[in-house]
């Protein structure tokens, strides 16, 4: 079962939210990642929660930093605070930021079964980045960071980083 994304962002605070970026991925932002979970101004404070991509990510307090500073460049005061539950999926990675991804050269995560298929049996449908080629195999479990496989190419021989399905 998936859980959906309930955002509540109250829309004046969209394009300052959008200037935030993943530190680990700086093509996505943290709206396009879907860990922003609300943002709404309370007695004149922003006040913004997050969920972590997975409990104990180390992004998570740069996150929090960069919110409050984008904030402060234009005169508001915000404050952050960290949500668990419901726990983030890749599911609520946006339409955007899943081409953001492979346009940056990280395969964007498929669906769980599939995933299970290519980490764990091998199938050959995770697409290069590079070529679009389906001719790719695994090469570690862990790529560049632990929520990443490292894949290559058959056809191009790049290495990349595949985001895994996390449901």
């Amino acid at each position: 079962m998936t859980i959906q994304l309930e955002q509540h962002i109250d829309p004046e605070l969209i394009p300052i939210l959008e200037e935030v970026h993943d530190p680990e991925i700086p093509v996505l932002s943290i709206l396009d990642m879907g860990v922003v979970r609300t943002a709404k101004v309370l007695d004149n404070i922003v006040k913004v929660t997050i969920t972590p991509t997975y409990s104990g990510c180390p992004a998570m307090d740069v996150i929090g930093d960069d919110i409050v500073h984008a904030f402060e460049k234009v005169n508001i005061k915000a404050e952050v605070s960290l949500v668990l539950a419901p726990a983030w999926t890749t599911d609520w990675i946006t339409p955007r930021g899943r081409k953001a991804l492979e346009r940056y050269g990280i395969a964007a995560p498929l669906e769980a079964e599939a995933d299970k298929e290519v980490l764990l049996g091998g199938k050959r449908i995770v697409k290069c980045p590079q070529c679009s080629s389906p001719n790719t195999k695994v090469i570690s479990q862990f790529g560049s960071t632990a929520c990443k496989a490292l894949f290559q190419c058959d056809d191009c021989l790049e290495p990349f980083d595949y985001f895994k399905c996390l449901k």
